[in-house]
């Protein structure tokens, strides 16, 4: 491998995943600014050189400054890693805009779409940015096994196939697998959509439905996704890989999901508010399946699973209700579309 040259990276965004991030780009060597929008945070990483609220247990080394200015995140940065949830993603960069120089690109860690729009984060990055390199780093990675090192293998796919390989080069390291991709479309999609049918699985698990109703769930989710994806401009091989099925099959079968665990909670009775208040952090599939919703109607999409998941958090259904319509819809050729 070859010598690593230290850069200065902004991460904005200092919740589980984006500390997770920090850490792995300075055993890269890199040094790191680590922005939240919360200063009482702010100053408590500063002070116990850790992030007790959303990822405890791991020490922040020198190279990690922790900053609750924009423009500080910014000064010198040569490489700008936006990790928020999709909901603050709209924000976040209008604050950045007039902080960015215009040779700067920037990447993403966020799995989502724009809540009010339905917007892929690309186009939204587009509008408020402007032409620039943009680029998505995607893929089955718990913040948690990121942070303890364990082996990781993501997606990083970018506007060029140059930009993509910059920040896949950043990341990269010994257990840290970080491969190139120029379907940008499709590895937000696969993302975004796979929090859904995670919520969905959770459910399942939640009602006893075993191991059978897991796997199909996973499966006929997976084709929601594709047909989905490719309505958007994606190719179908692209929800094959780690930012498609490999994100999905995490997702839904560990309990380090937090989108997995609403589902157990939904499945168990409890209010969507309670249990989002229990988990503590963002919940993704909560606001992307509304703009799946929106989208699956607007292009003429059959989403089965997504619909049902809506059902459950938006229009009033119970889990047993939601998923007897499911049970209940009319035979049909698996490879139909």
């Amino acid at each position: 491998m070859s010598k690593v040259v230290p850069e200065r990276v902004a991460i904005l965004g200092a919740g589980s995943w984006g500390t997770a991030l920090a850490l792995q780009l300075c055993r890269n060597g890199h040094a790191v600014r680590l922005w939240g929008h919360d200063a009482l945070h702010i100053s408590a990483l500063r002070h116990d050189r850790e992030n007790r609220e959303f990822l405890p247990g791991f020490a922040l080394p020198e190279s990690i400054t922790a900053v609750a200015e924009l423009s500080a995140a910014l000064d010198d940065a040569t490489a700008v890693l936006v990790v928020v949830p999709s909901q603050f993603f709209s924000a976040v960069l209008r604050q950045l805009a007039p902080h960015l120089p215009p040779q700067l690109g920037i990447a993403w860690a966020t799995k989502g779409f724009e809540p009010e729009t339905a917007r892929l984060l690309h186009e939204v990055a587009l509008d408020l940015l402007g032409p620039r390199d943009l680029g998505i780093l995607s893929g089955p990675s718990f913040a948690a096994e990121v942070a303890r090192g364990l082996p990781t293998a993501i997606t990083v796919a970018a506007s060029s196939p140059e930009y993509a390989q910059r920040f896949a080069d950043l990341v990269r390291g010994s257990r840290f697998r970080a491969y190139t991709h120029d379907d940008l479309i499709g590895v937000e999609v696969g993302g975004a959509a796979k929090n859904v049918i995670a919520i969905a699985t959770g459910i399942a698990d939640g009602l006893g439905f075993g191991a059978n109703t897991r796997a199909a769930l996973i499966t006929r989710g997976l084709a929601e996704i594709i047909r989905l994806g490719e309505a958007l401009g994606a190719r179908r091989e692209t929800f094959m890989g780690l930012a498609g099925l490999g994100d999905l099959v995490l997702t839904c079968t560990d309990n380090q999901s937090r989108n997995r665990r609403l589902g157990l909670a939904l499945a168990e009775g409890q209010p969507a508010a309670q249990a989002m208040a229990a988990i503590g952090q963002e919940v993704e599939g909560v606001v992307t399946v509304r703009a799946v919703h929106a989208m699956a109607a607007a292009h003429g999409i059959d989403m089965p699973i997504s619909a049902q998941v809506h059902a459950v958090l938006y229009e009033g259904s119970t889990p047993a209700e939601a998923t007897q319509r499911l049970l209940e819809r009319a035979g049909k050729s698996e490879l139909d579309d």
